[in-house]
């Protein structure tokens, strides 16, 4: 019974760390991985303060070649950050069919914070969240066009934790 609380204590130890890692980064530069590991989401800095977009981000699926796209546009009636991750879409001119086939997942994008509050996902000079909410990412990750032999098969949880900053 003496090595439990040992363990508590280091556990404790290593989610302050990764709390205060999620402090010192910012939304921009955060890395996040699902649960089982098998997907790794990557925010990256827009670009441009032109930009529509208040963040990019990248998921790369383990074992594979496979990398998502993603874009957070802010939209919707209160305003509110909505993403889309997409697969392999077409450049240049293309239909609103074009871009509906390479739609792996649509919809509003939350995080949580260092105290557990859920609310909206920041824009990218914010401090990172400990956890990003992709509501409904693994069934319709399911259905897309990124999934099958050679591409994502293994099961996507909606809740990605922080992992790191990258440089």
């Amino acid at each position: 019974m003496a090595a439990r609380p040992a363990i508590l204590a280091s556990f404790a130890l290593a989610l302050g760390a990764s709390q205060a890692l999620a402090e010192d980064c910012t939304q921009a530069r955060a890395i996040y991985a699902d649960p089982a590991g098998s997907y790794e989401l990557h925010f990256e800095p827009v670009g441009s303060e032109a930009a529509v977009t208040s963040n990019h981000f990248k998921i790369s699926v383990a074992g594979t070649e496979v990398s998502l796209n993603g874009v957070v546009l802010p939209s919707g009636e209160p305003e509110r950050p909505n993403g889309i991750v997409m697969h392999d879409c077409p450049t240049g001119d293309v239909t609103g069919a074009d871009l509906a086939a390479c739609t792996v997942w649509q919809g509003p994008i939350y995080a949580v914070d260092n105290a557990g509050t859920i609310g909206l996902l920041q824009a990218e000079d914010a401090p990172a969240a400990r956890q990003i909410l992709l509501p409904d990412f693994g069934p319709s990750l399911r259905q897309s066009s990124a999934w099958g032999k050679g591409k994502a098969t293994a099961d996507s949880s909606d809740v990605f934790h922080f992992k790191g900053c990258a440089a």
